[in-house]
């Protein structure tokens, strides 16, 4: 198929810009090796008005302004054809609170959670979730600003630090389990990466740089695997997702399962889980990367 010229976004002007430039670059990679005309494009450099001279776009810009929506939506104001989830799906998926909303309403499970505020009573927060709890933005990705708080005393400065990425902060308790990431590619739920790290959590620099993370692809016996399928595909689907996405998850010592987040824009650098757990089902990186171009669309 002739694709035509192919915008890579990548980079932007969020705080994952660092890992969008390293995924982007393989993406464009991938894309140039099968023949298809694209282009490096980054909204931080680039005027967006310069996006009219391609025909499509594969969007590799992670965090704000990438995969909140904005982009979506200019690029559907063009009419340019665009990788992922639209312009709703990626605005509510960025926000981990307004993904929370849904999800329970949707009979998803999720851990228990509040919304922290400048004048919240941090000792009654405490008491009503109990330690350690997880400080984040709601609206930043790659574990940016969030914080496992120990002791009862360190709980507003984990505010404070959230506070400076995002006026919406969530105080979510904490889930003693197994880290486990399902990629979805279209309607298929790829194999779970469950991931175990040295850190204190799976922090920024145990999900890019540290090699000491172990990555355990297929992460779940395959009866506990398949029994999770449906709800990952669900909880991918009342958000409006398409195309591409990851859902991240506990699962607690029991073996139930507690969502956390939706990742419309998943990474794709070496250390990325959507390539790993893609090459379990013989789906080579650039043969992923097709199948994510092919699923391209205006709204």
């Amino acid at each position: 198929m002739n694709w035509g010229k192919v915008a890579v976004l990548m980079g932007g002007r969020s705080a994952e810009r660092e890992i969008s430039l390293k995924s982007g670059n393989a993406v464009l990679c991938a894309l140039k090796k099968r023949g298809v005309d694209a282009h490096a494009f980054d909204p931080a450099h680039n005027e967006l008005h310069e996006l009219k001279a391609y025909d499509r776009a594969f969007i590799v810009l992670h965090g704000r302004y990438g995969e909140d929506g904005t982009i979506q939506g200019a690029l559907e104001l063009m009419n340019i054809p665009y990788t992922g989830s639209g312009v709703m799906a990626s605005a509510i998926s960025m926000d981990k609170w307004r993904t929370k909303l849904i999800w329970q309403a949707s009979g998803i499970p999720i851990a228990k959670y509040e919304l922290l505020a400048p004048d919240s009573d941090f000792d009654a927060v405490i008491a009503r979730l109990g330690l350690p709890i997880f400080v984040k933005p709601a609206c930043e990705g790659s574990s940016i600003g969030i914080s496992k708080v120990m002791r009862a005393g360190d709980l507003k400065a984990a505010y404070e630090l959230a506070a400076k990425y995002d006026s919406l902060v969530l105080a979510e308790s904490f889930v003693d389990g197994a880290e486990v990431q399902f990629p979805v590619l279209g309607d298929e739920v790829l194999p779970s990466i469950r991931i175990e790290t040295p850190h204190a959590f799976y922090d920024y620099d145990a999900k890019y740089f540290a090699n000491d993370t172990r990555y355990i692809c297929p992460g779940l016996p395959a009866e506990e695997e398949a029994r999770l399928h449906e709800l990952v595909l669900k909880s991918f689907k009342v958000l409006g997702c398409r195309g591409w996405a990851r859902v991240d998850l506990i699962l607690d010592r029991e073996g139930k399962p507690c969502f956390l987040e939706m990742n419309t824009v998943p990474g794709m650098t070496d250390h990325s889980l959507v390539p790993m757990a893609a090459r379990q089902c013989g789906i080579e990186f650039e043969d992923l990367v097709m199948r994510i171009l092919e699923a391209s669309h205006v709204g």
